[in-house]
């Protein structure tokens, strides 16, 4: 394990050449866009951003300045999938999605694709290549962030990390991260903004506890994703779980104080703490 150190725009630049000699179309690539906080030096944790359905990593770049988070890192994600470029007019794929597939469920995209190809990028590559096998960062330093099919995909995560020791030994190098690989991971924590937590992502192993992750989902009040299957699934899956429903219907970002508020409650308290 590598001594810990601040990330540099170098360390990322592995991400986006693809390791399989076969993938032409550089499928396997993933692009961010990074957000130092100011001075670098103070950098002591890492937020990963996850956009919603359609959109790519240029938004959440920008709603991490605005966040301007003390001593955070942010790394917006682009999608690893782009949308079929007849659905908009733009000549460039710039829409992109974090599904294996886009399937349509009674007319509606489906809330649950697959997330395997996401899952795999984000943990081994990133997470595990760069952060953790190059920086020598740890899981509990990392925070993520989603919005609709993002904030999905940051739930599945962490609840991924559940009886994962052979996902967690793939993002480890040493003989003793080997056999630590067994005991039970978290990350520092997880906002999830109208997204909810894929029954793909929950892991089939018997008598599993709950994922130790702590979790704050925000949703409006007329939510179609986030209802009350979905927050029981939630309590059911992790240990902590705040919800905050929203006055308004909808589960767009938020747009005033007030919604913003318990996001911002959330990162302190999550910021201060080690990890439980």
């Amino acid at each position: 394990m590598p001594r810990t150190r601040i990330p540099t725009e170098e360390d990322f630049t592995s991400l986006t050449t693809s390791s399989s000699s076969q993938n032409s179309t550089n499928n396997n690539n993933l692009h961010i866009k990074l957000v130092y906080p100011s001075p670098r030096e103070s950098t002591t944790a890492i937020m990963i951003f996850f956009h919603g359905l359609g959109d790519n990593e240029d938004s959440f770049a920008s709603f991490a300045r605005n966040l301007n988070l003390p001593g955070v890192l942010n790394i917006s994600v682009r999608g690893t999938s782009p949308l079929p470029t007849g659905l908009f007019s733009d000549e460039l794929p710039r829409h992109f999605h974090w599904g294996d597939d886009l399937r349509l469920d009674s007319g509606d995209l489906d809330q649950d694709p697959g997330f395997e190809k996401a899952r795999d990028l984000i943990m081994r590559r990133l997470i595990g290549e760069v952060l953790i096998g190059k920086c020598g960062w740890e899981m509990e330093d990392i925070l993520l962030f989603g919005f609709g099919q993002g904030g999905a995909l940051a739930l599945g995560l962490a609840s991924a990390l559940r009886g994962g020791g052979q996902r967690i030994q793939e993002i480890t190098d040493t003989k003793e991260e080997e056999e630590a690989a067994g005991k039970e991971k978290a990350f520092k924590g997880v906002v999830s903004i109208g997204g909810a937590l894929p029954a793909s992502m929950v892991p089939t192993v018997s008598g599993r506890g709950k994922a130790r992750t702590s979790v704050l989902i925000c949703h409006g009040r007329e939510s179609e994703v986030v209802d009350e299957d979905a927050v029981e699934l939630l309590r059911q899956e992790f240990e902590k779980v705040k919800v905050v429903e929203w006055k308004r219907d909808d589960d767009g970002m938020p747009r005033n104080r007030e919604e913003v508020l318990p996001m911002m409650q959330f990162f302190a308290e999550r910021l201060r703490s080690g990890w439980s």
